[in-house]
């Protein structure tokens, strides 16, 4: 299924590097703590820890934009342009 996607679209969703680095820091800090003493606790290390990996995530992939107008060729019936609202108008 891969390849049924045209080259813009295959660049950007080819790669799996930023969701195994999340992870491996996800695991590093979680390994660190040892154990919780409670769900809620666990969760709320992971909430800071993932805000803290993404806070300097400043830029889109590359060719993000000509990915989302092939995105918006392909999947126009279920593809929301920014801007538009997805709830239909009722008459």
């Amino acid at each position: 299924p891969f390849f049924a996607f045209p080259p813009s679209i295959r660049r950007v969703i080819y790669t799996t590097n930023a969701i195994e680095s999340i992870n491996a820091q996800l695991r590093k800090i979680i390994k660190s703590r040892g154990h919780f003493p409670s769900d809620d606790a666990a969760s709320k290390l992971i909430w800071l820890a993932l805000r803290n990996i993404t806070a300097d995530w400043g830029r889109a992939a590359h060719n993000w934009k000509e990915a989302m107008n092939q995105f918006a060729i392909l999947y126009e019936e279920r593809f929301t342009h920014a801007g538009q609202g997805s709830a239909k108008s009722g008459g």
